[in-house]
C-alpha cells in the first residue's frame, strides 16, 4: 500500500513505487489517495480529481492499481485503511512510507495495531534516520534522493512554469480542470518524502 494525499501525484512518487516493486519483488502496489489526512491540512484538489490523476499516472503500469477505500471515510487513519483493505481480501500487506513519516510512527493513531498488520517498507534518503520500535517489521529502501514535492509542483503549475515533474496525462488533467491556478500558503522546496 502506498498512501498519500497525491495532490498531485508526481514523477518521484512513481519512481519510488517502481524502485520498491523491483527491490522487494512486490506483486502489486496499491496507491491509496487519502480522504482526510489527520496530520496535514486538507488537499487542494478534490478526492475525485486526485484519484483521476493517480489513474492517469499509473496507466500502463501492470503492477500499479488505485484504491478509493478512503473515499468518504472521515479522517484517514492508516490503521483503519489497512483494516478496510484486509476486509476487502487483501493480505500480506506492506506499507510504503518515507523515513520522515516513519520516524513519527509512534504518534499515529493505534500505531501498534497498524504495526501488527503490516511490514513497513521505509524509503530513506541520505541523512534520514529513524528508530524502529520493538516488534515492528521494517525493510529499508535506501538511497532515494528525489527533490520533488507536491507543493513545489502546485507552485510551478500556478506560475505556469515549464518542465513540471508529473506525467503528461496528469498535467493535461490539471490544466483541463484548472487545478492549482492559485497557490495559497508557503511553497515547500524540501526534498521529496513519501
Amino acid at each position: 500500500m502506498f498512501g498519500g494525499t497525491f495532490d498531485p501525484i508526481h514523477n518521484a512518487h512513481l519512481e519510488v513505487a517502481r524502485t520498491a516493486a523491483a527491490s522487494f519483488a512486490l506483486r502489486k502496489i496499491l496507491f491509496v489517495p487519502s480522504g482526510t489526512p489527520p496530520h496535514k491540512r486538507g488537499a487542494q484538489a478534490s478526492f475525485e480529481d486526485r484519484v483521476r490523476m493517480v489513474e492517469r499516472a499509473i496507466a500502463g503500469e501492470p503492477l500499479f492499481e488505485v484504491s478509493t477505500v478512503e473515499q468518504g471515510a472521515g479522517k484517514s487513519y492508516s490503521v483503519l485503511t489497512i483494516e478496510r483493505l484486509l476486509a476487502e481480501g487483501y493480505s500480506g500487506l506492506g506499507f510504503l512510507i518515507g523515513a520522515d513519516a516513519f520516524a513519527e510512527i509512534t504518534t499515529w493513531y493505534r500505531w501498534r495495531d497498524l504495526a501488527s498488520m503490516v511490514e513497513f517498507l521505509v524509503v530513506t534518503r541520505p541523512g534520514s534516520g529513524y528508530a524502529v520500535p520493538e516488534g515492528v517489521r521494517v525493510r529499508a529502501l535506501p538511497g532515494m534522493h528525489l527533490d520533488v514535492s507536491s507543493s513545489a509542483v502546485r507552485a510551478s503549475v500556478a506560475e505556469d512554469l515549464p518542465d513540471i515533474p508529473v506525467p503528461p496525462a496528469v498535467l493535461d488533467w490539471i490544466r483541463e480542470r484548472g487545478l492549482y491556478r492559485s497557490q495559497p500558503g508557503k511553497i515547500s522546496l524540501s526534498p521529496y518524502s513519501v
